[in-house]
């Protein structure tokens, strides 16, 4: 099943407990603690977010500095974790590029087969001419649908095609914020702290205009997909999670012609952001994930996961915010009047209960820091 359009809890980013997180993480290099930081350990599923409520209420996190930032480990030293070293790859690029176009056919097969029972249809604007997009899409189904390559080549003619990602510089030490969109967040005061990083990661709706101290006002990388799409800033990254070849079809367009105004559902029919900027999540990643960390609970890994970990692999150090239930044990997102929301937990689609045992488990062998929120 792909995500239910706008008013469905997949804006929520991560259907996975999005436990206010504050991640220090890097693949290869330094992994930072705030002073005063709780340590989590493994908690049993469905237990994860009250206990560490409860673990984490004595620590106050709420006025914390970028400048109070203390170097610890790196993250990626092995002999710390048997599990994340035997299931980390430094070498997999989160990012789809003219490089790495052409897919393995199992990760081909996974990414266009895990949402074949869906029927996708798009509407034109416009009948299709020559020297458009070159795809006449009326109704799109795998069978039929251009290979996710040939599209990709019409897209990286409108957009870089090349990873922003360097290879790692020891000197470097690249600071991210990744903000879910929990309710947790509102009270926490996270907003200075998240603006003090040099990336700052959000996942589809995450409104910032009067939500500043809690959630930030500053934005690095956004990711959506079609259906959650929004116009964002010329400073902003627009990373794409695609779930089906459409999917790049439809950014094609709403970069260009502006031929797809509908999917499953309505899509911007013109995306205001930058070209040059705009990067797309690598289905070969997407499948790592789902093989090795989330080791197929769940149909797929929740954007939450798989943004947590495209940070674990482009970032020295990771701060995570607005995951997981707040305090109350209560579902829903920051900008929500309705505390008792969170019909996201009822889709089937994720495992959010497992998926918290791995930010649990990351907790563990030191690889994360926690935090709660309100």
């Amino acid at each position: 099943m792909l995500p239910q359009g706008l008013g469905s809890p997949w804006l929520l980013g991560p259907h996975l407990p999005h436990l206010a997180i504050l991640l220090r993480l890097t693949p290869w290099g330094c992994r930072s603690q705030l002073p005063g930081a709780p340590r989590v350990g493994g908690v049993e599923a469905g237990e994860a977010s009250a206990q560490l409520h409860r673990r984490t209420q004595a620590v106050n996190t709420r006025h914390l500095a970028a400048e109070d930032v203390r170097l610890l480990h790196c993250v990626g030293d092995p002999g710390v974790s048997d599990w994340f070293d035997e299931n980390y790859d430094p070498d997999i690029s989160p990012v789809w590029t003219r490089d790495n176009i052409q897919l393995p056919s199992d990760v081909y097969y996974w990414w266009v087969l895990f949402n074949q029972t869906e029927k996708a249809c798009c509407h034109l604007s416009l009948p299709p001419r020559a020297g458009t997009l070159g795809i006449s899409v009326l109704c799109y189904s795998p069978s039929l649908n251009p290979t996710a390559s040939q599209v990709l080549l019409r897209l990286f003619q409108v957009i870089p095609g090349r990873s922003p990602y360097g290879s790692w510089d020891p000197g470097r030490c690249l600071r991210c914020a990744v903000v879910g969109n929990s309710g947790n967040l509102r009270g926490a005061g996270y907003g200075p702290t998240i603006d003090g990083h040099n990336h700052i990661m959000r996942i589809n709706l995450a409104p910032t205009v009067g939500y500043e101290e809690d959630a930030g006002s500053h934005t690095t990388h956004h990711f959506m997909y079609p259906e959650s799409a929004k116009n964002l800033a010329a400073n902003v990254s627009f990373v794409l999670v695609p779930f089906k070849t459409l999917d790049l079809v439809w950014i094609t367009s709403a970069l260009s012609t502006g031929q797809i105004r509908f999917t499953y559902a309505p899509v911007k029919q013109f995306l205001r952001v930058d070209k040059d900027k705009v990067q797309v999540f690598n289905p070969a990643f997407f499948k790592y994930i789902h093989d090795r960390w989330t080791t197929h609970n769940g149909r797929y890994p929740s954007t939450g996961m798989l943004v947590l970990f495209f940070a674990l692999h482009v970032c020295d150090e990771v701060n995570v915010f607005g995951f997981g239930a707040d305090s109350r044990g209560n579902w829903h997102h920051y900008w929500e009047q309705n505390r008792y929301s969170g019909e996201f937990r009822k889709t089937g689609v994720h495992d959010a209960d497992y998926e918290a045992q791995i930010i649990e488990r990351l907790a563990k062998a030191g690889k994360i820091t926690l935090f709660p929120g309100k």
